[in-house]
């Protein structure tokens, strides 16, 4: 199949890729010329394991072509994927100029009939929008075309995300006209061979299901940070704990790992969004606003515990930090809980030596030079002349360090743990002070 995708950021170019890997001829639009220009020369925007094979040879190989032309992306397909952003607004609310930006662009070329599918995250009722946005263009240019517009939400992992495309645990489908089905089910048809992953319903129910899905994920995140302050309090080891309750199959041990707090760019963008849609309908959502505000208090456990340690005044400190991006296998840092960690650190006076696997970029982008930040080559030299170790992000390569030589470096033997990756029993008979993130050993409870 012929298949345009409008807006290769992080969902459309992985969308795309995987697309065309299977046979597909996708063209990919995008107002950002210097993008197209570096895709075309093989430079992918974004960190996402095995993402730049998968671009160059489709790329190569002429099934995957890349264009700021918009009327020849309408003209080159029936399936027209809109792919881009849709950033908080200032109320937190989705911001949809993009979408129906591309919806009416979509309507001001289109000759033939055309199915029309939302990639994007976006609130409950942006299909209704896109059809209102397409139909009075189409009025506007005195031409009566049809057309249908479809809800295809993605549910991609960061760090896992081709992997996720290739092979989907499902693929939500929100149509109100059974007309459009087909050429949907033939465009999935490489991926749902084994068996029946695709999902149908009514739009505004897959609308809603993709940002039910981040939410509920988030919500059990929340949970158990909310469960690891408690376990600090109360003398207790939320390790211990994670591993009662996880055994439990109707809990399961997905995303109840405590830390230093969720972000990126779905989690808490989605539920601020719908945060939002429910208010605007008159509902207070009381567990999301809760999931919320125990997220934003969690980044803010390690400058506690800093300076608690050490103090308020940080003056003349330096804290090597090993971690940046919000999570292992990307170089995203939207949201992340170093960001709120670093600058709470310097507001206090502090220095940071950081290293991060893929994120240093990124970090240089968002900060650029600074006298109190200093990006290292490699884990071990971030610690030279550091008071102290921090952890942010659990990258593997984090996870079986050279004990002796971090207690031989540092200092002092100090490590304030965000993602729980040490037991702390083992770095106290080493000699270390840890800090975890509801690990009881740490902190005197109150009973």
């Amino acid at each position: 199949m012929k298949v345009t995708v409008f807006g290769i950021g992080y969902v459309g170019l992985v969308q795309a890729a995987v697309l065309a890997e299977v046979g597909h001829e996708v063209l990919c639009i995008d107002v950002d010329a210097k993008k197209v220009e570096n895709l075309k020369n093989g430079h992918i925007p974004i960190f996402e394991p095995g993402l730049t094979p998968l671009v160059q040879q489709n790329y190569e190989a002429g099934r995957l072509l890349f264009s700021t032309n918009a009327a020849e992306g309408v003209a080159h397909a029936t399936v027209q994927f809109i792919a881009v952003g849709t950033p908080p607004d200032e109320d937190g609310s989705a911001d949809l100029k993009y979408v129906t930006a591309v919806a009416r662009t979509i309507a001001e070329y289109m000759t033939e009939p055309k199915v029309v599918i939302d990639k994007s995250t976006v609130p409950v009722g942006t299909a209704d929008k896109v059809r209102a946005v397409m139909t009075e263009k189409l009025k506007e240019r005195g031409v009566d075309i049809e057309f249908n517009v479809v809800s295809n939400p993605e549910f991609l992992k960061e760090g896992a995300a081709v992997a996720d495309c290739m092979r989907p645990e499902r693929i939500v489908i929100g149509t109100d006209n059974p007309d459009a089905i087909d050429p949907i089910r033939e465009l999935y048809e490489p991926f749902n061979r084994n068996h029946d992953r695709m999902i149908l319903m009514d739009i505004r129910s897959a609308e809603l299901t993709k940002y039910a899905a981040n939410c509920m994920l988030a919500t059990k995140i929340s949970f158990m940070n909310e469960m690891s302050n408690l376990a600090e309090m109360l003398g207790a080891d939320i390790e211990k704990v994670r591993q009662g309750i996880g055994s439990d199959s109707r809990i399961g041990y997905h995303f109840i790992y405590p830390g230093c707090g969720y972000g990126g760019s779905c989690f808490p963008k989605d539920v601020q969004a719908l945060i939002r849609t429910a208010e605007h309908i008159g509902y207070q959502p009381k567990l999301l606003q809760a999931v919320e505000q125990v997220n934003y208090q969690q980044k803010y456990k390690l400058p506690t515990f800093i300076q608690r340690h050490f103090g308020d005044d940080l003056k003349g400190k330096t804290f090597a930090l090993w971690g940046l991006s919000f999570k292992p296998n990307t170089d995203d840092m939207r949201e992340a809980s170093s960001r709120v960690l670093m600058e709470q650190l310097w507001a206090a006076g502090a220095k940071i030596k950081a290293y991060d696997p893929e994120a240093m970029n990124e970090t240089q982008r968002i900060y650029g030079q600074r006298d109190d930040l200093e990006l290292m080559g490699t884990k071990e030299s971030a610690l030279q002349n550091a008071d102290a170790l921090i952890i942010c992000t659990e990258w593997q390569n984090f996870r079986a360090p050279d004990f002796d030589a971090i207690k031989k470096t540092l200092k002092e033997p100090v490590i304030f743990d965000g993602r729980n990756l040490y037991d702390p029993e083992r770095l106290e008979k080493r000699g270390f002070t840890y800090y975890g993130i509801g690990r009881g050993a740490s902190i005197n409870p109150v009973l």
